[in-house]
């Protein structure tokens, strides 16, 4: 973290796509971008070829400078989003331009590759991956009924994006009972793998968690690689409540104040070779 600044005027990245464009600017970890969608404009027409997916699969989070936009989720939740509105919208939903006017707001969150098309997403890229999931969630849900389950599971996703966002993270995709997310950095991931924990606890529910570092291509509301499928196999070494990273991740926190516990070395299905992995904790 250090004193700077950007200006748009000079952005390092424009990305063009019809009725709209999206000027780009990095504040180190953090990418901003200011977003101007002429009259006519909407994602479902303008950007869904572009994205490749039936809803906008990014987290928005921002403040509108002019114009008014119309966001509807798939349940059919709209939403106003006029001039001085604070905005954050989750992903999955379909949005367009109300008026004569453009739309013009600056947003903090989605602006690392939103408005890419496939071929300048598909660099290969080093991430570490998070998969988190509930346990027991199956007998839980049967005991609750469906609309009280519904209901903390909301509750969980909403606790869990926060998290993510905490540590500049990126939600990739939910699994039902649990999450797929993306950091640029291993100890911003333990972190909110830690905070995820405590959060969901206050819930009465109970998390396990894997984590691995590793090349990765990110596709819209997806993203491929071994390194995926390595972060799922730890994640089910982990009991409740506990965070299990790789080897790498051990490495890579060296001389950190985490506390790591050997678990011993595993074959992952699917993977060649055995791993050492590590359960990990925060200093009492």
């Amino acid at each position: 973290m250090r004193l700077q600044r950007r200006r748009f005027s000079e952005a390092t990245d424009v990305r063009h796509f019809p009725h709209g464009k999206v000027d780009v600017v990095e504040l180190d970890d953090v990418v901003v971008g200011l977003m101007r969608y002429e009259p006519g404009w909407r994602w479902s027409v303008d950007v869904k070829p572009i994205a490749g997916t039936d809803w906008c699969q990014y987290h928005h989070l921002g403040m509108v400078l002019e114009g008014h936009l119309r966001v509807q989720m798939p349940d059919g939740t709209e939403l106003e989003l006029l001039s001085g509105d604070v905005f954050e919208i989750p992903p999955g939903h379909d949005a367009w331009v109300v008026g004569d006017a453009p739309w013009i707001s600056v947003d903090f969150e989605a602006m690392r590759s939103y408005g890419r098309s496939d071929e300048e997403r598909a660099e290969r890229s080093l991430a570490t991956i998070l998969f988190t999931d509930i346990v027991g969630s199956t007998s839980q849900a049967a005991g609750l009924g469906d609309d009280v389950w519904r209901e903390l599971l909301a509750q969980h996703n909403e606790r869990a994006q926060g998290a993510v966002d905490r540590y500049r993270g990126r939600t990739i995709k939910w699994t039902g009972d649990g999450m797929l997310a993306l950091f640029d950095g291993a100890e911003r991931a333990v972190r909110a793998a830690m905070l995820l924990n405590a959060r969901v606890d206050e819930l009465g529910l109970q998390v396990r968690q894997g984590l691995h570092t590793g090349e990765v291509q990110v596709s819209p509301g997806d993203v491929r690689g071994i390194a995926v499928h390595a972060a799922e196999r730890i994640m089910q070494l982990a009991g409740p409540g506990e965070i299990v990273v790789s080897g790498t991740i051990r490495d890579l926190l060296d001389g950190s104040s985490f506390l790591f516990e050997d678990r011993g070395t595993h074959e992952l299905k699917g993977l060649q070779g055995k791993r050492q992995v590590f359960a990990v904790s925060a200093p009492d």
